[in-house]
C-alpha cells in the first residue's frame, strides 16, 4: 500500500477522534479531544492525537480554528458555516445562517483575486455573558 492512500485510511485512532469532535459542539482545543480519546485508547499519545487531527483536516473530514491564539481549536462540522466567538467566556459557536457563497464571487469580479473560499467569525458577547452585564 502507497503511503498516500495509508495516511488516508480510517484507522482507530482516527475514527474515535473524529467520533469525539462530531459528538461536541464546543470546538475544542486538541487537549481536550486528547483527553476524551485516552478513556478509550489509554495508550495514546498526544502526538498521535495532534497527526491525526492534522490529516482529517487535510481530508476534508475537520475544520481547523486558528484565531492567532497560542492554541487551535477543531470543528467536526465540515460544511462550510459561520462561528461566533465571545469576547468574554472565549466560547465559539457555530451559527445557523446561510452561508455566502455568492461572497466569493463577488470578490472574484470586482478584485483581482482568485477566491476558492472565505472565512468570516462573528465576536461579541453569548447569550450568558450578557446576562452578567
Amino acid at each position: 500500500m502507497s503511503s498516500s492512500k495509508a495516511k488516508h485510511r480510517m484507522t482507530k485512532q482516527r475514527k474515535l477522534i473524529l467520533e469525539v469532535l462530531r459528538n461536541t459542539n464546543t470546538h475544542p482545543t486538541a487537549d481536550w479531544i486528547y483527553e476524551q480519546v485516552k478513556k478509550e485508547i489509554p495508550n495514546i499519545s498526544l502526538g498521535t492525537v495532534y497527526r491525526n487531527l492534522r490529516l482529517l483536516s487535510e481530508m476534508g473530514k475537520i475544520q481547523v480554528l486558528d484565531f492567532g491564539s497560542s492554541y487551535s481549536r477543531f470543528d467536526g462540522n465540515s460544511h462550510h458555516h459561520y462561528h461566533f466567538i465571545c469576547d468574554n467566556c472565549e466560547k465559539i459557536y457555530d451559527l445557523d445562517i446561510p452561508f455566502d457563497e455568492k461572497l466569493n464571487e463577488k470578490v472574484n469580479n470586482e478584485t483581482p483575486f482568485l477566491v476558492k473560499n472565505h472565512r468570516i467569525d462573528f465576536t461579541g458577547l453569548c447569550p450568558e455573558c450578557q446576562k452578567k452585564i
